[in-house]
């Protein structure tokens, strides 16, 4: 039993003002894994105290110290890359090697990114050539506060701890009571690196309490936050007395249109994509709207590729997709899937239960609805598991409007051979990202979304922005 009741405030582990154990539970077989705290106004007040004291100390210090900082934060990270594998796959039930890789990996990808972007970055500029005494200095925004999901932990931490710290800011990280244990192993990261004390602190606890604690303190300036679009309005308006900035990535219905010139392994490549991760990634692909032409052939690869995924518990070696994180997420699930049923969708692959031999655990098998129309649930609502929905269009202006009637605009996905097709749909699509045949978005690209999926932007150059005020300056003297 790993017993983690402490929290990281200035620089030192620190029991909590009134302990309140919390569970945290091993999905692949619903037994305790860990015991964590959560904390209460107490913590909150003495992590957001450090992290205001730390601030204007911080904001001075010199920018290469600050990147030799992350530098070393990043060659910690590394070093400790199995400990965060570990704790991620029993949090969470990511499967160990796409722990290893993917859950590991992209919270190293965007340490790396940062630093890059870091290392040219100019916090103070020239408004333009033809007003020499008129300068734009680019200002830390003093303390913030973190909130980070359970279904990609370290991407969501180093998307936005390491920014804010990098450009001067102070903060507060509180992780998902759901998947604690990686953030602990962070806060491990930070201290060995060097960080000075109040540069970083680190409280468990639940959204009602500490999360809403930090949303409404009147020393906070910031808060940036991952999670549902019901929490990030609810958090909007809770922040809206102090009109503090709220940065929010939010939920997704992602739109894959496969053209019928489309590549071969478009579709696989589609289906594989809602599966990774027990389809918890609000960036899913989960509506693949396909050119009727070739629908039929489409649905019924779909269907192949689908049998093929397995699904076994996280320790396992092996590209399995795991559990989803917990019990609400598995009946929400199995719910939405029966809902899909009961609407008239055709289900082709998987459908409501365990898969076959998993009794215990939260396992939900790989599914996917064809001819799914437009006023099912299944359509609209994220269902944030392995389940995709498959619609037939009939030409691009139609589709596009398809796509685009979602409330929600993080990523959509274009699969054509078509260059000016494919320049042209993208341009016409409503959504902070689009990712076309298969390329991902380039290292420090901007992560964010349009519409009920938030605002703001995470990710290099503009991940760094973020968390900066602009001060603009009349009669800057010549140095």
């Amino acid at each position: 039993m790993i017993e983690k009741r402490e929290f990281y405030i200035n620089g030192a582990w620190v029991s909590p003002a009134a302990p309140r154990d919390l569970d945290v539970i091993n999905p692949s077989n619903e037994e305790v894994c860990a015991v964590i705290s959560l904390g209460d106004q107490a913590d909150t007040d003495a992590a957001v105290a450090a992290a205001k004291a730390a601030f204007p100390t911080w904001a001075e210090v010199p920018k290469a110290e600050r990147l030799a900082l992350t530098q070393k934060l990043l060659e910690v990270y590394n070093k400790r890359a199995d400990d965060l594998a570990e704790a991620m796959s029993i949090e969470m039930g990511a499967p160990i090697d796409l722990a290893r890789t993917q859950q590991v990996g992209a919270g190293s990808w965007h340490i790396e990114n940062f630093i890059n972007a870091f290392k040219d970055f100019e916090f103070d500029r020239l408004l333009n050539d033809h007003s020499p005494n008129d300068r734009i200095l680019m200002e830390p925004i003093g303390v913030c506060a973190m909130i980070t999901p359970w279904n990609w932990p370290m991407n969501q931490v180093a998307l936005k701890c390491i920014p804010a710290m990098a450009v001067g800011c102070t903060t507060i990280l509180k992780p998902s009571e759901v998947s604690p244990l990686s953030s602990i192993v962070f806060s491990e990261i930070v201290h060995e690196a060097g960080f000075p004390a109040g540069v970083y602190n680190m409280v468990n606890g639940d959204g009602v309490g500490v999360g809403s604690q930090l949303t409404t303190h009147k020393d906070v300036d910031m808060v940036s936050f991952t999670g549902s679009t019901r929490a990030g309005i609810a958090i909007s308006k809770a922040a809206a007395d102090s009109l503090k900035r709220v940065s929010l990535e939010l939920g997704g219905k992602g739109a894959n249109i496969i053209f019928a010139d489309a590549d071969e392994k478009a579709v696989k490549r589609g289906v594989l994509h809602v599966m990774n991760n027990s389809g918890q990634s609000c960036n899913a692909p989960t509506r693949m709207f396909v050119e009727r032409s070739i629908y039929d052939q489409s649905v019924a690869q779909a269907t192949e590729i689908a049998a093929k995924v397995s699904v076994g518990p996280a320790s396992d070696s092996g590209r399995h997709i795991g559990p989803v994180v917990n019990e609400t997420q598995f009946d929400k699930i199995q719910g939405l899937i029966q809902t899909g049923i009961d609407e008239g969708a055709k289900l082709i692959a998987g459908g409501t239960g365990r898969p076959d031999g998993l009794n215990r655990g939260y396992y939900v098998k790989p599914t996917i609805f064809a001819d799914v129309t437009s006023d099912m649930t299944i359509y609209k609502e994220e269902i944030f598991g392995p389940v995709l929905s498959i619609t037939p269009f009939d030409s691009e202006d139609d589709v596009v409007e398809m796509a685009n009637d979602s409330v929600y605009g993080l990523t959509n996905y274009v699969q054509t051979q078509d260059g000016a097709k494919r320049n042209r749909v993208a341009r016409k699509l409503r959504s902070g990202m689009v990712e076309m045949n298969g390329t991902s978005r380039a290292a420090g690209s901007p992560f964010g979304g349009y519409k009920q999926s938030g605002n703001g932007r995470e990710g290099g150059v503009w991940g760094l922005e973020e968390f900066l005020e602009i001060k603009a300056v009349s009669g800057w003297a010549a140095e």
